[in-house]
């Protein structure tokens, strides 16, 4: 992984702990959700405040993840919102923490100054031991505080002020005033300065979980179903459809029944032939990693070179996305990719202006993992198992790559690659043409129903 670290594509973004400070806090708060401490001098934190070295330390990883449905957090500093979510269990969880800092962000700066906040990812489920309680956690609440409890001293004190100014005869209560005083020297003046965080609720609608090798839970659609990315867990579950990675055709069938997905070739907005045309670099470099073949410099004209002397022994998923390309740029008949050929989830994308965006992605970059900057992008966790896995040449290539093309604009390949980041409030794109043969059977061909 050193290749990674040095370029920024492992560990990035993360903030590091290393004033006594700073460390002593986050120690208070460490204690008080779990009842560990760290002895390091310096370490780097997650979003969540969860840290790789202290989970070396501590031998456990998921000291702030127990039983990983209930993911607890530390903030020291409202930077931590641009940090990545290490070791994550659910696909919503960053984006439930990321809101939770940006909608409070005055009154955690203003916590953050002298203490520690932690806090917890709550729902009703204290353990997923089987796949169907995962379909019980349907709110995330979010309750916070400091190590001193500011917040909890808060909101006694609001508490106080209204029982004194609701009764006339609150001046004579020598009791309630001494409490109000005592309160206020530890909060503050909170009719100026509310430090009361809000008790943030969220709804965990459609979600990726990492439990039993990786589940996509797809509810709140018209065709619900569960797509397994290892062996379909035992157990019930309440949904109907639940589809093993290794049935392409039914996981097509349900990402077009609920209008999950379009072609990259045809997507508005987008050159879908130099999109592909750079999968096919990606899959070529996969295959000439694994038959030891020489890609010289890696330059584009060694792997055009690369390409001819392959011949027909290029990957199917290559050939077909050269076919797409040819048909694109220069006409000619339309090359019929059904859902059972390999190149077929590398010629889609999630519908961009679909709120589940991300997590169809996602899914995708597993299905078509040889498409490594959509896996780095989309779901870093699977990148890293297979990146561990590869040849020290592949390893090269995709780090230079990642580092020279994808670092220097990462907003702008996003944009390119997946269309626009705002899921709403946008015009929705024309009907299609009757005469569009594309637009009407989509580049797998026509699907059979169910």
């Amino acid at each position: 992984m050193r290749r990674l670290i040095q370029r920024g594509l492992m560990f990035g973004n993360l903030i590091r702990v290393e004033s006594p400070a700073l460390i002593e806090r986050y120690n208070r708060a460490l204690d008080g959700l779990t009842g560990l401490r760290t002895a390091l001098p310096d370490f780097h934190i997650d979003i969540s405040g969860y840290s790789p070295e202290v989970g070396d330390e501590l031998g456990d990883h998921l000291y702030l993840n127990p039983n990983g449905c209930n993911r607890q957090f530390i903030i020291l500093t409202t930077d931590q919102r641009t940090a990545p979510l290490l070791n994550a269990k659910f696909s919503t969880s960053r984006g439930i923490l990321r809101q939770f800092i940006n909608d409070n962000e005055a009154k955690l700066f203003a916590l953050t100054a002298h203490d520690a906040v932690a806090g917890e990812l709550q729902n009703s489920v204290y353990d997923v031991s089987t796949p169907a309680k995962l379909f019980d956690i349907r709110k995330i609440t979010i309750e916070a505080d400091t190590t001193q409890s500011h917040v909890a001293n808060a909101r006694a004190l609001s508490d106080k002020i209204d029982q004194f100014q609701a009764d006339p005869d609150a001046w004579f209560d020598d009791v309630l005033i001494a409490e109000m005083i005592g309160l206020a020297k530890q909060t503050g003046d909170v009719t100026k300065n509310p430090i009361d965080l809000d008790r943030a609720t969220f709804t965990q609608g459609n979600f990726w979980t990492d439990h039993f090798g990786g589940l996509y839970v797809f509810r709140d659609v018209d065709h619900p179903f569960v797509v397994s990315m290892g062996e379909m867990p035992e157990g019930k579950m309440p949904v109907e459809d639940r589809i093993s990675r290794a049935q392409p055709n039914r996981i097509a069938t349900f990402l077009k029944e609920n209008g999950l997905v379009e072609s990259v070739i045809k997507a508005r907005g987008v050159n879908g032939a130099t999109i592909l045309r750079q999968k096919m670099d990606f899959i070529l470099v996969d295959a000439a990693a694994e038959l030891d073949q020489d890609m010289g410099q890696m330059t584009a004209r060694d792997l055009r070179q690369l390409a001819h002397r392959m011949g027909a022994t290029l990957p199917k998923e290559f050939q077909a996305l050269a076919a797409l390309v040819r048909w694109a740029e220069n006409g000619g008949k339309w090359p019929r990719i059904t859902s059972k050929h390999p190149a077929y989830f590398y010629t889609l994308r999630a519908v961009p202006n679909h709120p589940d965006r991300d997590l169809v992605n996602q899914m995708l970059a597993e299905l078509a993992p040889k498409d490594f900057r959509q896996l780095f992008i989309c779901h870093k966790q699977a990148f890293y198992a297979a990146y561990a896995t590869w040849a020290e040449v592949k390893k090269e290539y995709v780090a230079e790559f990642l580092h020279r093309d994808y670092m220097a604009n990462k907003a702008g390949a996003r944009e390119a690659l997946f269309g626009g980041a705002e899921v709403s409030g946008k015009t929705p794109p024309p009907p299609p043409k009757k005469d569009d043969m594309i637009d009407l059977v989509g580049p797998w061909g026509a699907i059979r129903r169910r």
